[in-house]
């Protein structure tokens, strides 16, 4: 795989293959860098929601949904939404922040940026989700690691296994704080439903203050291989889905 992410060459790529596994384009803002679509394809089961490239330096995430679409990964009983690539501008430019110099994972309080109003528009219009999933990179880590947020039961044997579907690829992060935060083990953040800094939302905290019932955000280490990253993420992302929709 490229290190090269090359974003026209991936909307055209990814809008081909969610076209091809029968998904539905929702258009929620025309910026001047591309298109911030969500794509969907009901299925009358469990509500799974993903996104990806919130932050425009961190490929790995988009790369990974793409490949998922092509591997046809998405289980047809349960009901997918997808943002696979939330910060169009960044992306382009291979920026965190978006061309304002905003960065849109903190901005789901005051939703300063059209990316944000009009994604979280769309969010407030649909059934909340029984579980998301947010995929990122991490520049200073060495090894994997997640975000949990849980508002229903704790289930440790889940973290468990996505550790260890991520294990070929990276050892969880390790030590008693990761990212700032302290660690419930290896690799595995326990979070609270409530944000960082007052207005600091990320997507994940207003997803929880919607109800949803779970969310994970995945970090690979951005040092590394692409093609490891982006393999990591899919691992995770089958692991955190096995059994849904079956």
């Amino acid at each position: 795989m490229s290190e090269v992410f090359d974003w026209q060459h991936y909307l055209t790529a990814f809008r081909e293959a969610a076209e091809a596994a029968g998904f539905t384009p929702t258009l929620l803002a025309d910026l001047e860098s591309g298109p911030l679509v969500a794509w969907e394809r009901p299925g009358g089961g469990p509500r799974v929601y993903l996104s990806a490239g919130i932050h425009g330096d961190e490929p790995a995430g988009p790369l990974a949904l793409l490949e998922l679409m092509r591997e046809g990964f998405f289980n047809p009983a349960v009901d997918w939404s997808l943002c696979p690539a939330l910060n169009p501008s960044g992306l382009a430019a291979i920026t965190r922040e978006n061309a304002g110099g905003v960065d849109l994972n903190r901005d789901y309080w005051q939703r300063a940026t059209l990316e944000v109003i009009s994604h979280a528009l769309w969010l407030d219009a649909r059934p909340t989700p029984d579980l998301f999933i947010s995929l990122h990179e991490d520049w200073e880590s060495t090894g994997f690691y997640f975000y949990e947020i849980n508002l229903g039961d704790d289930d440790p044997e889940r973290a468990r296994l996505i550790l260890e579907a991520v294990s070929p690829w990276f050892p969880p992060e390790s030590g008693p704080e990761i990212d700032g935060h302290d660690s419930r083990a290896a690799g595995w953040i326990y979070h609270p439903a409530e944000p960082d800094l007052p207005e600091g939302w990320p997507e994940a905290i207003y997803l929880a203050k919607m109800g949803c019932p779970v969310s994970f955000t995945f970090e690979t280490p951005s040092h590394a291989a692409l093609g490891e990253r982006v393999a990591a993420h899919m691992a995770a992302v089958k692991a955190a889905c096995a059994g849904i929709g079956a």
